[in-house]
């Protein structure tokens, strides 16, 4: 007998950076040379001071269950983070330890979001944001940024969404961003701030990518422009980009007392506490430093600056200039607008290049934002140069 799945889970679609890279990993195992781009974590190793740290949390038997919302230690680590690197103070009670910045993020909607409640998300946004708020129950207000202002919104969209929409619960903004690269500036986060304090509209600030800053910009955190707009925003971070910590599963986020205290309460049955030994791990990531993530993140920007020249040299391809995260996304419409293959979308050119050309993209309409096609520079230069290849043999293929 056929299990009636809900209507929830039928409406969540699988997420499209998971498929094109699974589908890719795929290929490869099955012996087919296939250049990666789709997938978003770094390519290095997880320092080893950070491993030394797991390794003796392991040896202390530190493998008991731990306070649902983290470990004290580490949450006064995160205080010390954010006062240090943001100029932010918060408490304890401020901040949650989630399975990963993903359930942060869901955990936090599920505290606040009631069923209908409006959630402004600018595009391109990431691809999960649209399905973590219809689990929420709430509904999605799509706003199209502008790629002459490097895909950020603008203060005015907002307020013009409100005019347009009324009531807005909340927003998310992403900076750096995933999928551009875009970075706000203390400028652009002041004025986004002066609208989401008029309105009261609570900001999900997504910050995961903070130490991946290029170009001599500064990370800055909307929360850190004013205390009225400190009280509205719940930030989310974590360790997975920045310390290469992708399959610890560690996020985190800090915000008001009380939404903080409500996402525990739905964590507390979702999930519970994460992992021990990842959290011991997380307060030497968050407290010592050996130098290593310095060093990627340079690695990272000569490999986006070689990226995003190469781009740029091919034929009716432009590229913004990513000063953020490791992702570029040029721009393809000419080549969806022209091909002889009738493809209409970024998805059927990226399913395209990865089956004829053994290049794995991920389609700009995963986004909200057909034209482009992500890259991630999260890759060896060898295969950036071989991949590059690929792709431009791959577009002109399709005039």
């Amino acid at each position: 007998m056929a299990i009636n799945l809900s209507n929830r889970a039928k409406a969540i679609p699988p997420s499209p950076t998971l498929t094109i890279s699974n589908k890719a990993k795929e290929m490869t195992a099955s012996g087919i040379d296939v250049v990666n781009f789709g997938v978003g974590e770094p390519d290095f190793n997880t320092p080893d001071y950070i491993k030394a740290s797991a390794k003796k949390a392991i040896d202390a038997n530190f493998t008991r269950y731990t306070a649902n919302a983290g470990i004290p230690e580490l949450k006064k680590a995160i205080c010390e983070k954010f006062q240090r690197d943001n100029q932010l103070s918060y408490t304890a009670d401020q901040i949650l330890v989630s399975p990963g910045a993903k359930a942060s993020i869901v955990y936090t909607l599920m505290a606040v979001i009631n069923p209908g409640e409006k959630v402004l998300v600018p595009a391109p946004y990431w691809v999960s944001y649209p399905s973590q708020v219809e689990l929420a129950g709430g509904k999605c207000i799509f706003v199209d940024t502008e790629e002459s202002n490097n895909f950020k919104i603008k203060a005015q969209q907002i307020e013009d969404c409100v005019q347009a929409e009324g009531e807005i619960k909340a927003i998310f903004l992403n900076s750096p961003n995933n999928p551009t690269g875009a970075v706000y500036t203390k400028e652009e986060l002041s004025a986004i701030a002066e609208v989401c304090v008029k309105h009261q509209i609570l900001v999900i600030s997504d910050e995961i990518y903070e130490k991946l800053v290029y170009d001599g910009r500064k990370h800055v955190s909307i929360a850190s422009i004013s205390e009225e707009i400190k009280a509205l925003t719940v930030i989310i971070n974590g360790v997975s980009k920045a310390y290469a910590m992708t399959g610890w599963r560690l996020g985190y986020c800090a915000g008001p007392v009380e939404v903080i205290k409500a996402a525990a309460r739905v964590q507390e049955h979702a999930s519970s506490n994460v992992n021990s030994i990842t959290q011991k791990a997380t307060v030497t990531a968050l407290t010592e430093d050996d130098g290593s993530i310095e060093k990627m993140r340079i690695e990272f920007e000569k490999r986006k600056s070689f990226l995003v020249d190469a781009l740029n040299k091919i034929e009716n391809v432009s590229c913004t200039v990513p000063n953020g995260a490791f992702y570029a996304v040029p721009n393809i419409s000419y080549y969806i607008k022209n091909n002889k293959k009738g493809f209409t979308t970024s998805t059927e050119i990226s399913l395209y290049l990865l089956e004829n050309y053994h290049i794995a993209c991920v389609a700009g309409d995963s986004f909200g934002l057909n034209d482009i096609i992500r890259f991630s520079y999260a890759n060896s230069m060898e295969n950036l140069i071989k991949g590059v290849e690929r792709f431009e043999s791959g577009l002109k293929s399709l005039l």
